[in-house]
């Protein structure tokens, strides 16, 4: 059996994960701050119901999702109280209800419709909902995200709605070949986090860094890490 299908059975996932925090601490450590500062949102796009709930009972708590059908399915498969639902693929705005009723988390707001549309559709019952803007860094047509000379304009207006809570920035940068230039990017989105915080926004989150470069994300101070294939094993 290939190493790929391999990860993917579900008594090398507990392994996986372990090994997984392991770096996030040590990367952490390196830097200077303390491990619990990062949160590890396990990418499960793709992974079945048995593979989210493996990873449930081996503690892992939060999961990113980047299919809204996809995922509200599997919401309702796993039926599992106290775990965080992240979107962190683009959204639609024919799509914002159901991720407004059933996620926790929305990494991926660019524009000020979506977010009207999610504090509309936020259940009065429910806690606001957690939003990051994710922001366009590089020259990569394909990829969504608000221009970084908006990101004032844009944090004030989703700042301002009643059911949102505005927490920080998200981006996903190219893919270098350089550590170093790597990591200039994730430097680039906590620098935008700072001046939106100079200016007088609260913003203590940056969703950066996936299975191929969190340890660089983490230098530069990622506090929630997007990580797939290094848990789960090959997307099926």
């Amino acid at each position: 059996m290939a190493a790929s299908n391999m990860l993917t059975r579900p008594q090398n996932l507990p392994a996986n994960l372990h090994a997984v925090r392991g770096r996030i601490a040590a990367a952490a450590v390196a830097a200077g701050r303390d491990p619990a500062s990062v949160t590890l949102v396990g990418v499960s796009k793709t992974q079945p119901a048995s593979a989210v709930r493996a990873a449930i009972e081996a503690g892992l708590a939060d999961f990113g999702e980047n299919y809204v059908q996809e995922a509200v399915a599997k919401i309702d498969e796993v039926a599992s109280p106290g775990i965080a639902w992240h979107l962190i693929g683009p959204l639609q705005s024919n799509k914002t209800r159901e991720v407004a009723e059933r996620f926790q988390w929305v990494h991926t707001v660019d524009r000020e419709k979506i977010a009207r549309r999610l504090s509309e559709q936020r259940p009065h019952y429910a806690p606001p909902l957690q939003v990051c803007l994710q922001v366009h860094l590089g020259d990569e047509p394909t990829k969504s995200g608000a221009a970084p000379a908006a990101l004032e304009a844009l944090a004030g207006q989703v700042a301002s709605l009643p059911r949102l809570r505005l927490r920080g920035l998200m981006c996903i940068p190219p893919a270098e070949d350089d550590p170093a230039r790597q990591r200039h990017w994730f430097a680039e989105l906590r620098r935008l986090r700072d001046s939106l915080n100079s200016r007088g926004h609260v913003l203590d989150v940056l969703s950066m860094g996936m299975s191929a470069d969190f340890e660089l994300a983490i230098a530069e101070g990622a506090t929630h890490v997007r990580i797939g294939t290094a848990i789960f094993g090959s997307r099926p």
